[in-house]
């Protein structure tokens, strides 16, 4: 999977993610997120998807482009729908 490195990220950068519905964890879609400083750790960003704040966690899977999210999703899923 052509990933990210978390390391590399800035505020202000759009990244894409693989995102489990957190009340239905049989359904992912992939979503566009914003990387914004952590509100709560100065020194920290969090990606900023659905209104919500989420810290990034050493697992998570960051694309550059909806493009590479798209096609790490076939690899995991298969080719259902996003």
């Amino acid at each position: 999977m052509d990933t990210l490195d978390p390391t590399q990220i800035q505020s202000g950068d759009e990244v894409y993610v693989i995102y489990r519905n957190p009340h239905v964890p049989s359904v992912a879609n992939i979503k566009a997120a914003e990387i914004v400083p952590h509100p709560k750790d100065a020194n920290a960003l969090a990606l900023f998807i659905n209104e919500t704040f989420h810290t990034i966690e050493d697992d998570d899977a960051l694309f550059a482009n909806e493009e590479a999210a798209k096609q790490a999703y076939e690899d995991v899923y298969g080719s259902e729908e996003y």
